[in-house]
């Protein structure tokens, strides 16, 4: 199907660039117009925070269980003094004027005296969000910032006052720093040091660039009937940009290779089709099958994400399909031209190394062979070496803990970062992510509260007790209640299972839920850690079938499903060791330690698992090639290895800098997914793909083409 598909393509090269430029504008006109807007999916269904926000619905105090802002105030005069008091007093009026559906709890009001610091240099305002998307949190959060500024600027300069913003992702301040603009220059880089050629360079990255942006304004136009959270847009870019890229390296290398063979350029595209577009589709494929096993998760955000980034991962593999023959067709046999200055010839590279492996001596047949060779001489000391490096770096995966970064990992410049500095300087850490109990007790749930209150205060792990606040009606009643501890500190999370499993069950028999962001956290992370195993049971064996269709060898597909684990652990080692233990957590510019986002293990496991299957089919699919044509398992690998050596790693080098570039954004979640995709990648790029891989295959011997009986009958016989 593909080499048909490549053939008309090719011969219909201006009408298929008319029809995806036509595609690519329509799709972003519509994106445009739609103008989608995005929005968090709320808590986990059924958990304990889900509940309660729908008894704080109902008692009409839904405000409460949304997001929350705080207005901090710190005043070298005090709190306290008049001027100081006004000030404040006449901002939080106009926040409440000029913001719709908020409640405003100042430190002046009658009950707001826990709200001033015990010095009396830090005050705080509570502002709490009805339900809304995103996009109007966001802009609200604009109107509250720049109220604060104006309020800071007008004050007389005697009293040393200064006003913060504090609250969540949505309420910081964005940054001016392109990460996709960075990925994309190096990748430019990397093509041309490669191919040596600005032509050639072109071909990769136009392709991605059309699949990137039909993907993108798709998913923008999909968040009209789907909700989305915001970070799906740029997930879905970073991800694109690097598999497209990649995917049409592998093409167009084929593609040369096919013109220096003799090929016409019809045959050379139909060929490359034929055997890399063929790896290339399964291998897509198989990334798309990964994601569908965060479906898995009973969360929108989950979901959302999967669907978003399939999206993007299936327009690219269409421009690859469509557009990519296209463009080969259009450049013909001038695809080396504008070649750069100190550059190999045409005639060199990967290329050449294969056809002298075939032509004789394959230990003679470039760097790349003899590389293969030299591990196929030792391949029990390979494995064996290789092994233990991955044990090594996937030890710290044993202490992983499940969270989401707070304000306290934003840059100094960030106005969120210094209102959560204040407070926890004014008021102790637990006031960055203090716990809202809800009681829902007809006629008695302010009774029942203070109840609890009195025995809450005497908690150690319990710095604060507010007073209760009762809902009209009295069947409903709220008490905050601040931790010793901050929001990320693993005690917090253990205060939150106590008071639901032990304080609360072993002091009222009336039901009270244990509610508020940060408890929220300590759900969503409990639901992802249970939920994880099942994921990750389901995209293995799905891979396994894939890839025992693809390369008709149960021993190489489950080799190489369980080499691919050993790599994401060892990704995941390294992000607890940056992002829990703090090494080399300056480099990227965060600051303090703290658990791994709760969502990113399972987005991190599908999308390098996809990512390197990407890698272990074009590699294997050409030792398969090897193996066919020359009935030897060790010439084919050492073959299949250099021929595709040179290209992986390109195509590697290419993930590392799109996906390193965001984790030097400023987005706390792709920093770490950045980093854990990047260190993924040039794990298995390296250790995986270039020793343990061919070193396994050198013990397995001729067992790795082993293909059960039942097996070749089920499968085509034009592929056995």
């Amino acid at each position: 199907m593909l080499p048909s598909l490549a053939r008309f393509c090719h011969r219909r090269r201006w009408t298929v660039l008319t029809v995806w430029l036509l595609i690519l504008a329509g799709c972003a006109a519509v994106a445009t117009v739609a103008r989608p807007t995005f929005s968090e999916s709320g808590p986990v269904p059924g958990s304990p925070t889900a509940t309660a926000a729908q008894v704080l619905q109902r008692a009409g105090l839904s405000a409460y269980g949304g997001e929350q802002a705080l207005l901090v105030v710190a005043a070298e005069a005090g709190v306290g003094d008049p001027r100081v008091r006004r000030t404040v007093q006449d901002l939080l009026a106009q926040v409440d004027r000029q913001v719709p559906d908020v409640a405003v709890a100042g430190p002046y009001d009658d009950d707001g005296g826990h709200r001033i610091a015990p010095d009396g240099t830090v005050a705080y305002a509570e502002i709490s969000f009805a339900e809304r998307s995103t996009d109007d949190l966001e802009r609200d959060a604009a109107v509250i910032r720049a109220a604060a500024r104006e309020a800071a600027t007008v004050a007389d300069p005697v009293l040393g006052l200064q006003v913060e913003v504090g609250g969540g992702e949505h309420l910081a301040e964005e940054g001016d720093f392109s990460t996709e603009a960075v990925g994309l220059l190096a990748a430019v880089v990397i093509l041309l040091v490669a191919f040596g050629s600005v032509l050639a360079m072109l071909l990769p990255i136009g392709t991605a660039l059309f699949g990137v942006g039909t993907g993108v304004s798709l998913v923008l136009a999909l968040a009209l009937w789907v909700t989305m959270p915001a970070f799906v847009i740029p997930a879905t870019t970073m991800v694109a940009i690097g598999i497209g890229i990649d995917y049409a390296l592998f093409i167009v290398t084929r593609y040369r290779e096919g013109l220096r063979a003799g090929l016409d350029p019809t045959a050379a595209t139909v060929a490359a089709m034929g055997t890399a577009g063929r790896a290339v589709f399964v291998a897509g494929l198989t990334v798309v099958t990964s994601l569908a096993g965060l479906l898995l998760f009973d969360l929108a955000v989950v979901r959302s994400l999967a669907i978003g980034l399939a999206t993007g991962v299936l327009a690219v593999l269409a421009a690859t399909a469509t557009l990519l023959p296209a463009l080969l067709g259009i450049v013909g046999r001038h695809v080396d031209r504008l070649r750069l200055p100190y550059t190999r010839t045409a005639d060199d590279g990967p290329a050449q190394e294969v056809d002298l492996a075939r032509a004789g001596d394959p230990v003679r047949g470039g760097r790349w062979s003899r590389y293969a060779g030299a591990v196929q001489r030792r391949p029990v000391l390979a494995v064996a070496g290789s092994l233990a490096v991955l044990a090594l770096l996937s030890a710290p995966v044993l202490d992983l803990r499940l969270g989401f970064a707070d304000a306290g990992n934003r840059s100094t410049e960030d106005t969120t970062r210094r209102a959560f500095d204040l407070i926890a300087q004014g008021f102790g850490p637990g006031a960055n992510g203090p716990l809202l109990l809800v009681a829902d007790s007809p006629g008695n749930a302010a009774g029942v509260l203070t109840g609890l209150a009195d025995r809450l205060a005497d908690d150690p792990h319990v710095a604060v007790v507010s007073p209760v606040l009762p809902a009209a009606g009295g069947d409903v009643a709220l008490l905050t209640v601040q931790p010793a501890t901050g929001p990320q500190d693993e005690r917090t999370a253990d205060l939150v299972h106590r008071l639901r499993d032990t304080v609360i069950p072993g002091g009222t028999t009336a039901t009270v839920y244990v509610t508020g962001p940060t408890a929220a956290v300590v759900d969503f992370a409990d639901y992802t850690r249970a939920r994880l195993p099942v994921m990750v049971g389901a995209v293995l064996l799905l891979s396994f079938l894939l890839l025992t269709v693809l390369l008709r060898a149960p021993l190489v597909a489950l080799k190489a499903v369980l080499v691919n684990l050993l790599s994401i652990g060892a990704a995941y080692g390294l992000i607890v060791a940056v992002f829990q233990w703090g090494w080399g957590l300056g480099l990227i510019g965060r600051e303090g330690t703290g658990p791994v986002e709760a969502w990113v293990p399972m987005t991190m496991f599908v999308l390098i698992f996809g990512l390197s299957m990407d890698y272990e089919v074009f590699l294997l699919s050409r030792v398969r090639e090897e193996y066919r044509r020359t009935g030897d398992n060790s010439l084919a690998v050492r073959h299949g290895l250099a021929a595709t050596a040179r290209v992986i790693t390109a195509a590697a080098a290419i993930m590392i800098v799109v996906f390193g570039g965001f984790a030097f954004g400023d987005d706390p979640s792709l920093q770490v997914m950045g980093l854990g995709l990047a260190a993924g990648i040039l794990i298995d790029a390296t250790l995986v793909r270039l020793v343990l891989v061919p070193a396994t295959m050198q013990l397995l011997g001729e067992r790795n083409w082993w293909q059960p009986g039942w097996l070749a009958r089920v499968l085509p016989a034009r592929h056995r």
